[in-house]
């Protein structure tokens, strides 16, 4: 939350700097730039929203908890995004139809830098906090930021053109300023875009692959699921044990599976472990089935003796673990109102 509220101050000062000086010198380049760092900092508002809803603890109904939240916030950045696009090429094309001189350029080039210094301010801190706690709406608010202070500094191109007598160059500035605003919102679409389709690195599979398979009991891995809630991953897998275990051996081995997951995983806040065992038919093949003295078989080899005696049945090729701390919360939180 913190980084938010320094953004939008920092952005919001530095639109309001470059909001006078369009007043005062009437550049259409410049006013391209301030619609472009005042959505920028707008943008601040839902991203906030988002963080705070996404707090609220698991119900019955949002059984995952809220930090999808974060990425409705992605979708009215982008759109944000594309609104500023629209009216910045709006606005250019007309001062190319309708020429008006420009003035004050010193004041102009001051505003250019001005906007440059805010913009790439804002963007490295957003960057790296959204990259620390692995929210994609922040990264795709922080590299629209970037690419705003790069743009400032395209107006600073234009009022040297302008200076030297190209008074086209002030409304050609605006049209490229333009091209890099949807040049953001193409990567802000596509990032949100995957997250909104569960996508997530495929290095994060490949390591929670390694992870499984070196875990004490596990012979091999089935499929591996991941998914963004927020800026946390969730995790469902799938591990072979030996067929003759019992259901408490297969319970530990999920449970020292779970675990090393999530010490592998970073910002893995649960993992569900679904244990097959192995066999001639394959993970999800038969076991056999279960004696009446609670052993495989006939005979009831496979079996094992419990405490009062009696035989202990093999594990159960579908038995599942939770991640126990997640779930109570969901099992416990008020019925949906």
């Amino acid at each position: 939350m913190r980084t938010l509220w320094i953004s939008l101050a920092v952005l919001g000062a530095t639109a309001c700097i470059q909001a006078a000086v369009t007043v005062l010198s009437g550049s259409v380049a410049l006013f391209g730039d301030t619609l472009h760092n005042a959505a920028d900092a707008l943008t601040a508002v839902p991203l906030a929203i988002a963080f705070l809803v996404s707090r609220r603890p698991p119900t019955r109904r949002y059984t995952y908890g809220y930090g999808r939240a974060e990425d409705l916030a992605g979708i009215v950045i982008v759109l944000t995004v594309a609104a500023s696009s629209a009216l910045a090429a709006y606005a250019a094309f007309d001062r190319l139809l309708h020429p008006r001189p420009v003035s004050d350029l010193a004041a102009v080039a001051v505003a250019a830098l001005v906007g440059f210094a805010g913009n790439e301010l804002a963007a490295r801190y957003r960057i790296r906090t959204g990259r620390k706690i692995g929210s994609a709406a922040l990264v795709a608010d922080g590299l629209h930021a970037r690419t705003d202070g790069l743009t400032s500094l395209a107006v600073l191109l234009g009022a040297g053109g302008v200076a030297i007598g190209w008074n086209w160059a002030d409304p050609v500035v605006g049209l490229l300023i333009t091209v890099a605003i949807l040049s953001v919102l193409r990567q802000a679409a596509r990032e949100v875009g995957r997250r909104l389709m569960d996508a997530v690195d495929p290095a994060l599979v490949d390591q929670a692959e390694r992870t499984l398979r070196a875990a004490d009991g596990v012979l091999g891995t089935g499929q591996i699921r991941l998914r963004w809630v927020g800026h946390q991953l969730r995790a469902e897998c799938e591990v072979v044990v030996p067929a003759g275990i019992t259901a408490a051996a297969a319970h530990q081995v999920t449970v020292n599976a779970e675990h090393d997951l999530l010490h592998a995983i970073p910002r893995l806040a649960g993992a569900l472990v679904h244990a097959d065992p192995d066999g001639p038919d394959g993970p999800d093949g038969p076991v056999g089935p279960v004696g009446a003295d609670g052993a495989d078989g006939a005979d009831g080899a496979d079996g094992a003796d419990g405490a009062d005696g009696t035989r202990e049945p093999a594990a159960d090729p579908h038995l599942v673990l939770a991640d126990h701390r997640l779930n109570a919360a969901a099992t416990q939180a008020a019925p949906p109102r």
